[in-house]
């Protein structure tokens, strides 16, 4: 299972088990677009979908947006593709390939972070590889990082090639275990608003 530790008095890692939303109205209704790579493939079909990590295709020099669309509302986030090219160029192209349309956040944990990416819902899926470790941002408030394996299980802390968490605070208790590679800019208050089993809609990238 893809985790992040909470370090204070103790260190936590909550059962990730689904559940509904109910009949809750949103306040936005995005619409995914059609005709990406993933847009017909069910989201658990996505589950080990690639071989390998994509071939590294961005400009170091140019600068990455992520908009993660959802029902209540937009969150921007701007991709660091200098201290993390590989996590920044990977996020482009998951979210290219459509293959984050429809997924959900399947983890919220109030003043830590949200946690998203996974294509079958537990917090134990990705797209069938891991990225190396960018260590070296720290964990401010609305920081985006990637998700992985524990230390005893995976000692060089590679990342999750999808799983992704989003900081509703600081945390610099994980500075130095994750790999940090950009930061919301807009929106935050939708990140503060999604609960669990939320949908990301879909993810639009902006280059400039």
């Amino acid at each position: 299972m893809f985790i992040i530790r909470q370090i204070a008095a103790i260190i936590y890692a909550i059962p990730l088990i689904l559940t509904g939303c109910g009949g809750e109205n949103f306040p936005f209704n995005p619409i995914a677009p059609t005709g990406r790579p993933l847009s017909d493939v069910p989201p658990a079909q996505r589950l080990d979908f690639y071989a390998s990590a994509p071939d590294v295709t961005i400009d170091a020099s140019r600068t990455y947006t992520a908009i993660i669309h959802t029902r209540r509302g937009d969150i921007v986030i701007e991709l660091d593709a200098q201290n993390a090219p590989l996590h920044t160029n990977n996020f482009v192209f998951v979210s290219e390939q459509g293959f984050y349309d429809g997924l959900k956040f399947h983890r919220v944990e109030s003043g830590f972070v949200i946690q998203g990416g996974d294509p079958i819902g537990n917090g134990a899926g990705g797209p069938g590889y891991n990225l190396p470790a960018e260590i070296g941002l720290p964990h401010g408030e609305g920081v985006i990082a990637a998700a992985r394996l524990s230390d005893a299980a995976n000692p060089e802390r590679l990342s999750s090639g999808s799983q992704y968490y989003i900081t509703l605070a600081p945390q610099p208790a994980l500075d130095g275990l994750y790999s940090v590679f950009g930061r919301v800019t807009a929106g935050f208050d939708v990140v503060q608003k999604i609960k669990k089993d939320d949908m990301m809609v879909w993810v639009e990238i902006q280059v400039q």
